[in-house]
Formats: structure tokens, sequence, C-alpha cells
């Protein structure tokens, strides 16, 4: 195993160098502008070594997907991660992503770290000539998420977000029975009510004392620089400062996917809704339990033919936080209703209600009203394959051809907006005021106020690369 050791300066000199000068890779390299790649192999670098990671395990079948890096700000970290997945083969081993990129001359990355470092480190990445996979959500703000489109489409950059529900055969087939009118027009939209972020209020920046440990710094990134906590670090997903509700149960966590899902099926993908409610005041509620037979929202929980399509994601106790229910309306006139709970129901996709029936999508399984709609045979039927491994190799195809994916940057975008109008409604608080959103220039344009929450300030060294 190669090792790259980097001093904590050197990483911080060479960040701030990256900004100002990024480095590209020659075209021929990478099979850019019709120039044929140097083999059938794609050579990849892992950015971030946490437990998502590991869903590169998944794709062992996939043709052309090779591994050859990966980096961590802890070292130790990502040696393990090299010694746990990389079967034996040499890797090279890094703490400083610029470094692994140049050296490796790969040919794309993944970017696994934290929420609120991906939007920089991915633009520095594209910046660098190499396609990218994000992770969801791919973003901390609209106008980041932004941002990064835009950088995806000034260096011509493929890019898949991890939404891989959109890679599943069984999860588009029923997208497209929505879509093409199998139930009639869709007039409501089930989905989750989900958990938000919580705020952190025990430290703040003003408690920092002494020098800070660059390691840490560089943790931090954008966000307020806070004394280290345990908590804060191995704890990220829970926080505003770091993410939008990174829980299995949480806005960002499994909202993404469950609003993919809707985006897919609605054929949204390249804009959102019009209006927004917030019908309740946000309040820590812990996500319940539906007794038998409920209804909700005028659906009968379980009347589609399947009590939980999601059994396997179910699995949470007394799971609470910030939640509050909410509507939102499409330009078709299709009424989405965040009103489902976390136990019952498609927790990482949605009910869809026609003129003349109702579809249950969730992860890889299906219900319906009436029950043969989804047991047509041309139903592709439950994975044969584990679940990530047909979005992998989505992206690796896509590399070589120069398509876009279909879990393309844009319509990763479009799925995290509506994750963070969620979070954004919800902590402005206006209840029962309808808040507009234009879709094509990203802004509510009735409340200022939502509006403040579109980006966020970032800490000086850590700004967004200039595109230009």
């Amino acid at each position: 195993m190669k090792r790259n050791q980097w001093t904590r300066r050197e990483m911080l000199k060479t960040s701030a160098a990256a900004l100002a000068l990024p480095v590209f890779v020659p075209a021929g390299v990478l099979g850019r502008d019709g120039a044929a790649p140097p083999s059938e192999s794609v050579r990849v670098g892992v950015i971030g070594c946490g437990g998502r990671a590991r869903c590169i395990r998944e794709a062992a079948d996939v043709k052309g997907f090779k591994v050859v890096a990966a980096c961590d700000l802890e070292l130790a970290r990502a040696e393990q991660f090299a010694k746990d997945m990389s079967g034996g083969q040499p890797w090279g081993v890094y703490d400083d992503f610029r470094k692994m990129i140049e050296q490796e001359r790969l040919d794309a990355v993944m970017v696994e770290t934290t929420t609120h470092a991906r939007a920089w480190i991915t633009i520095l990445a594209m910046q660098m000539g190499v396609d990218t996979y994000i992770e969801k959500p791919m973003s901390l703000t609209i106008a980041e998420g932004r941002a990064m489109v835009n950088a995806a489409r000034r260096y011509n950059c493929v890019t898949q977000v991890g939404t891989q529900q959109r890679s599943m055969p069984i999860n588009n087939w029923a997208s497209d029975l929505v879509k093409n009118g199998a139930i009639g027009p869709i007039r409501t939209v089930l989905a989750p009510n989900f958990v938000g972020p919580f705020r952190w209020t025990k430290t703040s920046s003003a408690d920092v004392q002494g020098p800070v440990d660059k390691w840490w710094d560089l943790w931090t990134n954008q966000a307020e620089l806070r004394p280290y906590e345990s908590a804060l670090h191995r704890g990220w997903a829970r926080w505003w400062d770091y993410d939008g509700g990174g829980l299995c149960f949480g806005v960002t966590g499994w909202g993404t996917h469950s609003y993919d899902q809707i985006n897919r099926a609605l054929g949204t993908d390249d804009t959102g809704p019009v209006e927004i409610l917030l019908e309740e005041p946000v309040a820590d509620r812990e996500t319940g339990r539906f007794a038998s037979g409920e209804t909700v929202g005028g659906v009968q929980l379980g009347e589609t033919g399947d009590i939980d399509t999601g059994v396997d994601y179910h699995r949470m106790a007394k799971l609470s936080g910030p939640r509050a229910r909410m509507r939102m309306w499409f330009a078709s006139g299709t009424e989405l209703r965040l009103h489902l709970d976390g136990d019952s129901g498609p927790g990482l996709g949605a009910i869809f209600v026609g003129e003349n029936g109702k579809i249950e999508i969730n992860r890889n399984k299906l219900a319906s009203n009436p029950p043969e709609l989804v047991r047509s045979s041309d139903n592709p039927g439950p994975n044969q394959r584990p679940e990530t491994a047909y979005h992998i190799e989505n992206w690796i195809d896509c590399i070589k051809s120069r398509q876009r994916c279909t879990a393309d940057i844009e319509i990763g975008q479009r799925a995290t907006t509506l994750c963070y109008l969620v979070n954004i409604v919800r902590d402005v608080g206006l209840v029962g005021q309808r808040l507009k959103w234009d879709a094509v220039a990203e802004r509510f344009t009735n409340c200022d106020e939502a509006n403040q929450h579109l980006s966020r300030p970032r800490r000086p060294g850590y700004e967004l690369p200039d595109l230009a």
C-alpha cells in the first residue's frame, strides 16, 4: 500500500492553491471529446472512507469499475478501508484528495464525505478533470447545489448522485406506469413526514481556545469552527451545521430517495413545486405507529394490497425529532402531502393516487389497487443484484459513452431542493401561509425571509471555487 502523509500546513496550502489554479487532466487520458480511453477500466478513487463508501463492495461485478485509491482526512481510516475493500490489491492511500487525483491519474472519484464538505470537494475534483459519483444529499444548501450543476456543465463531467432507486429496474418500471397514465392523472401523492436536523447549542466559535488542530479545521470546512466534540464529528448527520436531517427517517437521509422517486414518477426531474404550505408548528414528535386501517389524507393505509411495502427499512424504535406536516403543489395541480409516518407506508418512496387507482412505490417493492397493475408479466421483479450495483454500472457506462447518467447532477439538484424546501419552510415557521416557489430562478417570490436560507456564509478558505 502506498502512503502519502502530508502535514496539516501542506494540506491547507494546497487547498488554497487548488482554489486559485485548478489542474486539468488532458481529454485523451479520460476518453473525452471523442478520444479513446487507454483501457476499458475506469480508474476510481474514493474520497471519504466512512460506512457509505463501502457500497463499492456491491459493485464487484461491474465491468470497468476499478477502485485504485482511497482518501480520508483520518489516514488510518483510509488504510483500514483499503485493507478491507481492496481484496489484497495495492491501493494508494491518501489524506488529501488533490494529491490522490494527481498522483493516481484517476478518471473518476466517489465523493462519500460529510454533506457540508461535499460541494467544495466535488467542484475542486471536477476542476481537476475527473468524473464524479456524489453521495446524497449532494449539497448542504440549494445555492451550492446549483453551483455544483454549473461546475459539472462547465467542465463536462459525468455525474451520478447516489439516489440508487433511479437505476433499479423494478422502481423505474413502476415509475413509468405512473408517468404514462396507468392510473390516470395523478391527483395526490402521499409521502413521509421526515425528521429534520437538530441544532447544536452546546458550544460555538466563541468557545474555541488556543491553536486548532488543522485536521479539525479541514473537517469543519465551511461550517462554524467549534471546539472538537465526538458528538459532532461522529454524529454529524444529526446536526443542522453539517446536514439537513441525515437520520434513517431524516429529511435528507431517506427523504432524498423518497422525493427523487416522486420526481421520477411525476416527470418533474427538471422543475419543482410552485407552492408550499406548513400545516402545523414544528415540534419534536415521534414517528409513531399507525393503527390498522387508519386513513391518512383520504387514503386507507394498506388498501393498496400490502400493509408495509418497506418492512426491511422500518427497523427503528421510538425515533423522534423536529417534524411538521406539509403540503406542496406542482404546476400540474398534483398535491404532495408529506403526512406519512416512519413505521408504516413507503419510507423510501410514495403512494401515487390517480383517478383510476393507486400505486405504492418503495425501494424494490410495489403494491397497487387494483392489484393486477403491478402483477403484469413485464414487471422485472425484485433486484437480482445488490441495489447499488445498477447505479454504479450506469455511471461507469456513461463515463465511457459521455452520456448523462440516470441520476445526473441536475436531477440530484431537484430532489435535494425538495428536501431543503421542507427544512426552510419549517424553519421560517409561517403556519397556514402558502409560500410561492419559482423553480426556474430557485427562489421564493413572496417570502424574503425564506430566501435568506437558500445559501449560508462560508468560512474563509472554504469558499466554493470560481468557475471562470
